[in-house]
């Protein structure tokens, strides 16, 4: 098996454009399949639907295929500007967030090893060096995209609030706000959960023949049962949010998308979540969902067409 655990038959993702398509992709898989509390087909809230992510992830493309040239914080900025020429919805915040150094340390890695698969903890070392290389002038960007994405729930920090000018560099910033929002800390670690839970889980679902749909559904459930949705945490409490990943960790204990009893706890919790409205949107772990599908595509986790017969 290659680094991402999904055999050899993969793609190879090393150019720009196949970098690019590989987030795009990522956006697609995740936005398309019926995990409880978000919007998928035939799922949509008050103010956004699936068409709505669909425009999200095309306007991203453009923006990306810079992203090895300009730094963090600008193509940040670009990609909010960018989406928000195509819906009103604050549709991928976060997936911006989480993509964007990923796509820039892909971009690095895939120029310097062109030819060869990138694996997944070259990645991750790359990815740290982008985090690092981090500036006051990222964070000033990444503060302007956030206001203009008007996230919910957002409050008030202590310090380096996101409604003042910063003072330290974006993974700084990012690191104060680590405790109340986990798109914040994977920035703080190096995108761990991506890289230690995310990217695992959806690479095993893969090896074990699951298709997309039901990959991603596994993968949501497993990170929303390690941690509480922070995206919940802000707009709800600690114990509605509690309350949900207990829920996801009792699906994944009868079987989730495996066996019949966990597909119907499933859809009981879509239509539970549904019933409460936005309130319960499990929003951060959809973009961890998405980082980890960006990381699997572009190790390796894509099958190369196979020719007819």
């Amino acid at each position: 098996m290659n680094a991402a655990g999904t055999g050899s038959s993969s793609a190879v993702v090393t150019r720009l454009t196949d970098i690019v398509a590989a987030a795009q992709l990522a956006c697609l898989l995740e936005a398309s399949a019926p995990k409880p509390g978000n919007v998928f087909p035939g799922c949509r809230f008050s103010d956004m639907g699936y068409e709505d992510f669909l425009a999200s992830a095309v306007a991203l493309g453009d923006p990306l295929r810079h992203a090895a040239e300009r730094p963090v914080g600008a193509t940040i900025r670009r990609a909010v500007d960018a989406t928000a020429r195509w819906t009103q919805a604050n549709t991928n915040l976060g997936m911006v967030l989480l993509l964007v150094p990923l796509v820039r340390a892909a971009c690095r890695r895939g120029s310097r090893d062109e030819g060869a698969a990138l694996g997944a903890e070259p990645m991750r070392s790359e990815v740290r060096s982008v985090l690092a290389e981090t500036t006051v002038d990222d964070a000033r960007d990444v503060y302007v995209a956030i206001r203009r994405a008007a996230p919910g729930g957002l409050g008030v920090a202590d310090a380096q609030d996101v409604a003042d000018e910063p003072t330290q560099s974006l993974v700084d910033v990012m690191t104060l706000a680590a405790d109340r929002d986990d798109v914040a800390r994977e920035y703080a670690t190096g995108f761990a959960t991506t890289f230690d839970r995310g990217l695992p889980a959806l690479a095993r679902a893969r090896h074990d023949g699951l298709p997309w749909d039901d990959a991603v559904v596994e993968t949501f459930l497993t990170l929303l049962a390690a941690r509480p949705d922070t995206h919940i945490v802000r707009r709800a409490g600690l114990a509605p949010a509690a309350d949900v990943s207990a829920r996801a960790a009792r699906v994944i204990a009868a079987g989730g998308v495996r066996t019949g009893e966990g597909r119907v706890l499933i859809e009981d919790m879509r239509r539970d979540l549904r019933a409460n409205g936005s309130r319960l949107n499990p929003g951060t772990t959809a973009d961890l969902t998405t980082a980890a599908l960006f990381v699997l595509l572009v190790t390796g986790g894509w099958p190369t067409p196979q020719p007819r017969s």
